[in-house]
């Protein structure tokens, strides 16, 4: 919900309505200095700062801004979990990232968490506009650099996990079935969770399914049944 400044711009041109912005990063210095240049810029209103996601989602409810721009890798709760609380409890907010890395695993999960677009921090004060102004009107801007990442990454293996069959048994899904062959490969939860682009705790909760499906006790016994029913 963005808003208009009263007044009238040069030349009597109307104004652009105001841009209502929550900015969360956990590193202070980052954080101050976004608050501050993106404060400038008369069509950006910063209404808050959070050092980390539970701040932030409180900060949203708080004061409906039009757009969230965070950072990934914070404490208490992370940019993919957080966008992925916005994403669902408030969908008319426009998540932009700005964060360090560019590599596959962070963009695919951070875009299918709900992110509208996704910076490195190199970028300038005014690509970060930009790319908030945007977003708030439904477009998805990416950082070169980051849609380099994603093209190779389309490119260089689309299928990470080998086929499996039509009819799978005891009742797993698709998605457990997948899981369970990369236990099989020797993967660890770290690994499943960046081949599938899944948070760490969705990860957890599949394997304890695949456990309680599969009558496992431990993943020795997974990868027996997994051997044993071609899911290897």
């Amino acid at each position: 919900m963005t808003t208009d400044r009263a007044g009238s711009g040069p030349g009597g041109a109307p104004r652009q309505p105001v841009l209502r912005i929550v900015v969360a990063d956990d590193q202070a210095s980052v954080r101050e200095g976004l608050v501050l240049l993106l404060g400038l810029l008369p069509d950006i209103d910063v209404v808050a700062a959070a050092a980390n996601g539970s701040e932030a989602l409180e900060l949203v409810e708080l004061h409906h801004p039009d757009a969230v721009l965070l950072d990934l890798h914070m404490p208490v709760l992370d940019g993919i979990e957080t966008t992925r609380l916005l994403s669902e409890q408030h969908p008319e907010v426009a998540i932009v990232v700005l964060t360090t890395y560019a590599d596959d695993t962070s963009v695919l999960a951070a875009l299918r968490a709900g992110a509208r677009s996704y910076l490195t921090k190199d970028a300038d004060r005014a690509d970060i506009a930009n790319a908030l102004r945007g977003a708030a009107t439904g477009l998805a801007v990416l950082d070169p650099a980051v849609h380099a990442t994603l093209l190779a990454a389309t490119q260089a293996d689309p299928l990470r996990t080998p086929a499996l069959p039509e009819e799978l048994p005891d009742g797993l899904t698709r998605r457990e079935a997948e899981i369970l062959s990369l236990i099989a490969r020797g993967k660890t939860n770290g690994d499943i969770a960046g081949e599938l682009y899944l948070s760490a705790a969705t990860v957890k909760s599949h394997i304890n399914r695949i456990f309680s499906k599969t009558g496992s006790p431990d993943r020795a016994a997974a990868v027996r049944y997994a051997r044993e029913h071609d899911l290897a």
